[in-house]
Formats: structure tokens, sequence, C-alpha cells
């Protein structure tokens, strides 16, 4: 069976699904991807934040290269000039997170060598099947310009590096985070809102003005409209906060203010932030968010995110890579260094000193536990 492709016997065509929707028409909650990047990435401290510790975290990795064949292809070997840099695993993170979707363009020297690869914006991508419902090729817009990427050549080297995260809905594209998150980020927002207007507001209602004549009559629209004006014009807004109302002919002001209730948005939002950070697999704690207390401390937080969330995803990016590039590259593995992530020094010391402690292992069979060839020894 081949991954991009015609199976070689198949009874019927394989079914595929459409795009998923973000939303349900009528809904208040943003559908389109700009529209949730917007109130997320754009509008949302704690969503940007989420992505760029994710994103961050996966760009400092250390690639370790290997090959069936001794030695290691230099264009990918984490040395200067390599294609797989910093930049590019940023990107491919935060799209994945976003998107659902990382579609990574192979660039070709005039040799047929990769030169360089490019993280195209998923948005842009369209996914075309063929007749079966195999991806076939990739449409890439970038405003009027097109340009058509084919599966693999016909060499069987790829030109596009599709990476998705699971969508148990659709066979083409993957699901992002901006989907599950849509409610709390929205949740969030206005709540962010809502205190910037009380702020605005002193923190309280404006109040209500009460007419109470003695020969008990009403104001006329024309006396009523007058009033609001000058209301809204002198005493409305943050900058007239404080300002003393001079009262007569039988008005009245009644001051009003919110129940514990009605004040508790803090509450809310924090509640909003928590469940944000959840999306995108960030512990709270991290995001400076309070009333958390899941962990023991930072360090425990910062352990729990390398290994449920950073490392998930750099398997992932480093095995679609590897199966990309193995065209040109047989047997290529790419492999993220754990030893040079610092946040989990701890638990490689702890495994050494278990392995040091297991007497009844040879010294070889200590080394290859902890990861040491017998080539590296010689």
């Amino acid at each position: 069976m081949k991954w991009f492709g015609r199976k070689a016997v198949r009874e019927a065509a394989r079914p595929f699904l459409l795009r998923g929707l973000w939303g349900q028409p009528g809904e208040p909650l943003p559908r389109s991807y700009e529209a949730q990047v917007r109130a997320a990435y754009l509008g949302n401290a704690v969503a940007q934040r989420a992505v760029r510790v994710v994103a961050d975290a996966l760009a400092s990795i250390v690639v370790d290269v290997s090959v069936e064949e001794r030695g290691s292809p230099s264009a990918i070997s984490g040395r200067e000039g390599s294609v797989i840099t910093p930049p590019l695993l940023e990107s491919i993170a935060t799209h994945l997170l976003l998107h659902g979707n990382a579609f990574v363009h192979v660039a070709q020297d005039e040799g047929g060598m990769p030169a360089r690869l490019f993280a195209l914006r998923p948005e842009r991508v369209k996914v075309e099947p063929d007749a079966g419902g195999w991806p076939a090729s990739y449409l890439y817009r970038a405003g009027e310009a097109k340009r058509r990427f084919v599966v693999r050549d016909g060499l069987g080297r790829p030109e596009i590096v599709h990476i998705r995260a699971q969508h148990p809905l659709d066979d083409h594209y993957g699901m992002g985070c901006l989907g599950a998150a849509a409610a709390a980020v929205a949740v969030h927002n206005a709540a962010g809102r809502w205190n910037k207007a009380l702020l605005d507001n002193a923190a309280r209602p404006s109040g209500a003005l009460v007419y109470q004549p003695g020969d008990g009559t009403v104001l006329s629209t024309a006396q009523f409209e007058r009033l609001r004006e000058e209301m809204e014009a002198q005493f409305a807004g943050a900058d007239n906060a404080g300002r003393p109302l001079l009262l007569d002919g039988g008005l009245k002001w009644q001051a009003m203010s919110l129940t514990p209730a009605d004040m508790d948005f803090v509450a809310l939002k924090e509640a909003a932030a928590r469940e944000i950070a959840l999306v995108f697999g960030v512990p709270p704690m991290l995001l400076g968010l309070p009333g958390d207390n899941t962990y023991a401390n930072y360090r425990e937080a910062v352990r729990s995110l390398w290994r449920l969330t950073v490392l998930p995803m750099a398997d992932k990016v480093l095995g679609a890579l590897s199966h990309g590039l193995g065209a040109w590259w047989p047997g290529l593995r790419l492999a993220v260094d754990v030893d040079q992530i610092s946040a989990l020094h701890g638990d490689r010391a702890e495994l050494w000193a278990a392995v040091n402690a297991a007497d009844f292992l040879t010294t070889e069979e200590k080394r290859e536990m902890l990861g040491f060839s017998r080539e590296a020894r010689r």
C-alpha cells in the first residue's frame, strides 16, 4: 500500500469527506480560519502565548540524523546551511496547532537534491484528490497566483510533505486547536471587554435619574432628549468619573451597583484561560494562570509540557519529514536528541542511576540501554 497513490487492488473507491466547518450557521462564534486566528492568536494573549510556548520549544530541539549507510547527509545534519532550521520547525508547529495542517515544500537545486524546505500557509493549500479519493496534487493560491504541486514526481520524490493532526471526520485535512478553543476564546475576550467597560464606568453602572415632581407630571419628549444628551456629554465615560451632579426640578439621582455574582467575571475569565491552555496542551502554570496547582512545581509543569505535547509533535513532524526526504536518502531517520533537552535532564539522570544500579547487566548492555552504540565506543 502506498500512502500517497492508488492501491494496487481495491474493490471500491476510497470515500472522502469535505472539510469540516468551524461552526454551524447562525452561531456567534467565528467560522473561518482567518477569523478564528484573529480572535485567538492575534486578539487573545493566553492563546497566543500557548502557541508560542509550544512552537518555541519545538524550534529549540536538536535533530539527530541517521541513515542506513554510514554517515549522514550534511544538508540535514543540523549544521550551518541545514534545510531543517528552527524557523521552519516553529512555522510547522504554529500551523499544526492553529490549522491542523502543515504543508512543507521541498525546493530542489539544479542537481535535483533538496536545497530548502518552505512551510506554506495552510489556508492557501487545497488537496486535489483523484477519482478514487486519494490525494493527487496540491493547489497553492497566493492572491491571483496559482501553483500546482504533484504528490510525487516520476522518480517518486515528493514536492510537498503534508503533516496533519488527526481529524476523525476528514480524510485529507487535519484538525487544529482553534475549533475546540473557539468558545473559550470568545468567553475570555468577552470577559476582557466587559471588565474594560466596567473600568471605564468606575466599575459600576452609571445609575438612574428619577424624576419625582410634586404635581405628578412627567417629562416631555424634548425635555427627556435634552437631559439625556447633557448626561452623555458631561457625565458619561471615564473622563467624567467623579464629577458631581447639580439637580433641580424634581430630579433625583439613584445610584446602582452590581451584585457579587455580576462582578464575578474575573473567575469566569480565568476558567476560560485554563480551558484555552488545555486545548493547546500547555500547563496553565506555565502561562501564569492563578488557581491551578495540579503540578507540584514549575519544573514538573515543564516536564509535562515536553512529554505530553512537544515530543509527540516533534515525533510526528520528524517522522513525516523522514518519510518525505527518504526518497533522496533511503533509510533516513530524523529524531529528537533528548539528551540536549535541559528540561528532561532529571529524567535522564534517573535513568542513568537506575541502569548503573543494575548489577546483573554487563557494561555493553548498560551502554545499549542508554543509547550508546558499540561503534561509538570504538
